[in-house]
């Protein structure tokens, strides 16, 4: 089957930022695809979680009984940087909101709308992944920025991981620089 420009129809933009230096440059990438088909744009940031297997890991260097100790001691200071990542993802959402506000009222000739504005706290991959299916997303729009070479070969990056398991298009907007 052979698929013709026609045949492109984009309604709803993910635009996934990592809040980088990056992002306004890639955000005009999903603002001209929006005006270009008509479309909406959805904003996601995900504020990473810290991963599960620590507590698995750190058996490998002291007994479990002195690892529960060590956490019970410091419980408080866990909520409180709970409660700080809380704050963080209400104050990374009100600036989400400002700036979407911001951009429609200066772009106000320009035909899109926002649909929302998520700041989501887990895995990005996975939340990128989520919304784009959940929301019906037709394309996922997200930069790529430069980083070092053992955390590429370790990890890869957000946007090649999302790439190769996402079902639907994702525009990969490289850093300028």
């Amino acid at each position: 089957m052979m698929i013709q420009a026609q045949d492109i129809n984009i309604k709803k933009i993910l635009y996934a930022t990592d809040l980088s230096d990056n992002a306004r440059y890639v955000f005009a990438y999903a603002v001209s695809l929006a005006v270009k088909y008509s479309a909406s744009i959805t904003i996601l940031h995900v504020v990473h979680e810290v991963p599960t297997f620590t507590d698995r890991s750190v058996a490998n260097y002291i007994e479990a009984d002195i690892w529960a100790q060590i956490k019970k001691r410091h419980l408080e200071d866990a909520r409180q940087v709970l409660i700080g990542k809380r704050k963080e993802h209400l104050a990374i959402k009100e600036m989400l909101d400002q700036f979407a506000e911001k951009v429609q009222s200066a772009d106000g000739a320009s035909k899109f709308d926002f649909d929302e504005v998520l700041v989501e706290i887990g895995n990005p991959v996975e939340v990128i992944l989520e919304v784009a299916e959940n929301r019906n997303c037709d394309i996922i729009v997200m930069g790529k920025t430069g980083q070092g070479f053992i955390e590429a070969a370790l990890m890869g990056s957000t946007a090649t991981r999302v790439v190769r398991r996402s079902k639907k298009p994702v525009l990969v907007v490289r850093n300028p620089d």
